[in-house]
């Protein structure tokens, strides 16, 4: 055996707790031969003949010296049984109570790489999208504004972590541990679902309406979405994921934890094409309209665009500025007249803040400030004076626009 091969083993012997092993034996068809508590176990696997095709010693008392040594020649013993290396076995032995999520990107990939911003990109959109299929599953009607139950920051903090990259284009594994079983007492059975398994299944579920509502427009979906596992912030971060030009496809799978009974969602890929990917948006605006209904709000940000329209009755400029909304940075589009775009085009000249006040609406797969449009100059005039900047009288719009 290669030095190389050992140390492999020893690093997932790190990884891995002797009760994870033991809880993967007893899903192998292995049966418990002895059992010294706190010290050692025995593990017999029968052949097809009722003879012994292997036995192994568990060491369980990880305060002897040569805990990890013996340890280590355990899993090393598992490996060859199974013809596994050493990260197939860590994945086969972790996922006996733990759910993996596997998010491939299927794209050309040079030397099995992808570039640093795309991954950069995938990370965040991932923990974005369990944390929407957290807030579904603590609480349905939550509105995923603000404050999020306990138990989704719980979760996020310690119960779902990344693991090893799987070969295949490029996969990010999203190992989500289920912990040890709920009883109701010695001898009983389980009476009550964790947790993450519910966040998991909800994610399963989401991304499975999430395709179906593409391929099947069923406008009775939106109405319980959270039924469905559906939130914009789910359909958001998937958009997130597909940014890159070179992506063919995401192809999303489960494996259920062994130990565990299989839910009924995520028993196959979920495979989503371009055609897809390209329908995301029309899905999360039709959900943003569902969650955040219009209402009154004030932004205030930088103009990054004035674009001015004129027509026999009246003169109007789309203005885009660039603002927080929900915490988030995003491009805000309205429409202003006269005295508005005026102060638009100052504070665009000026490079200060602009303060405007309408009813934040989600169309037309953007984010627009609508109805009475009210545009606050206080700041502005502050500033400008301050600076001994001469500050622009109220007067008809001119016709051009920076």
């Amino acid at each position: 055996m290669s030095t190389s091969t050992r140390d492999g083993y020893r690093e997932v012997a790190d990884l891995l707790t002797p009760s994870a092993v033991s809880q993967y034996l007893a899903t192998q068809r292995w049966i418990l031969e002895t059992s010294q508590p706190e010290v050692r176990e025995i593990w017999r696997l029968p052949d097809d003949a009722g003879g012994s095709r292997a036995r192994i010693m568990l060491p369980l008392a990880s305060d002897f010296v040569d805990f990890q040594q013996r340890f280590t020649d355990a899993l090393l013993a598992l490996g060859k049984i199974y013809g596994s290396d050493p990260s197939d076995l860590q994945e086969k032995i972790a996922s006996t109570r733990a759910d993996l999520f596997f998010v491939r990107l299927d794209q050309t990939v040079l030397d099995g790489t992808i570039p640093f911003r795309q991954a950069e990109a995938t990370l965040a959109a991932l923990y974005k999208l369990l944390k929407a299929a957290a807030t579904t599953a603590a609480d349905p009607y939550h509105s995923h504004l603000g404050r999020r139950p306990t138990k989704v920051n719980e979760f996020l903090d310690d119960d779902v972590r990344l693991g090893h990259t799987k070969k295949g284009s490029f996969v990010f594994t999203v190992v989500t541990r289920l912990g040890d079983p709920e009883h109701e007492g010695p001898g009983q059975e389980r009476i009550t679902q964790g947790f993450p398994r519910k966040v998991m299944e909800t994610l399963a579920r989401g991304l499975e309406t999430t395709r179906g509502l593409v391929e099947h427009w069923d406008p009775h979906v939106l109405e319980t979405a959270s039924d469905f596992g559906l939130s914009a912030g789910l359909v958001e971060s998937l958009e997130d994921m597909t940014q890159s030009q070179g992506l063919r496809a995401l192809d999303l799978s489960f494996q259920w934890a062994a130990a565990e009974e299989r839910p009924q969602v995520g028993e196959s890929a979920i495979v989503l094409g371009r055609d897809v990917i390209a329908a995301l948006p029309t899905v999360r605006e039709r959900l943003v309209r569902r969650e955040e209904p219009p209402r009154q709000e004030t932004i205030n940000g930088l103009v990054s665009s004035l674009h001015q329209e004129v027509s026999e009755d009246d003169e109007t400029a789309e203005v885009i500025v660039k603002a927080d909304v929900r915490g988030r940075v995003r491009n805000v589009h309205m429409t202003l007249t006269s005295e508005g775009h005026q102060w638009a085009i100052t504070a665009y000249q000026q490079k200060l803040p602009f303060t405007v006040t309408g009813d934040l609406v989600f169309e037309r797969r953007a984010w627009w400030l609508v109805g009475d449009v009210d545009v606050d100059p206080s700041f502005l005039v502050h500033t400008m004076r301050s600076r001994q900047t001469p500050v622009p009288e109220p007067r008809s719009r001119p016709r051009s626009s920076e």
